[in-house]
């Protein structure tokens, strides 16, 4: 599998390491009354989808960069890549 990353080009898969669900971008908040059970639900309850999906890929054996990768879990073909820093930015999520 290649995954195109948006500032070195097409790379093949096994330069990433897979991290799982892009939504663990969207940490839950550590001073809201049931934050217990909000880190709970974020860290051990995932969805397993079959199609569509927005995953978190790491580029390990490269510039280290985090990406958002949008591909088709039936057949493995990626549809959009982008650099995580920006989707938590267009979320809000930037530190």
């Amino acid at each position: 599998m290649i995954i195109n990353h948006p500032l070195l080009g097409p790379r093949d898969a096994q330069e990433f390491t897979y991290l799982g669900d892009a939504s663990l971008i969207n940490r839950p908040d550590w001073q809201v009354q049931n934050a217990a059970d909000a880190f709970y639900e974020y860290a051990y309850l995932r969805d397993n989808p079959a199609g569509l999906h927005r995953e978190l890929w790491f580029h390990e054996i490269g510039d280290r960069s985090w990406l958002v990768v949008t591909r088709n879990t039936v057949t493995h073909e990626i549809i959009n890549v982008e650099m995580a820093a920006d989707v938590a930015r267009s979320q809000g999520r930037s530190k």
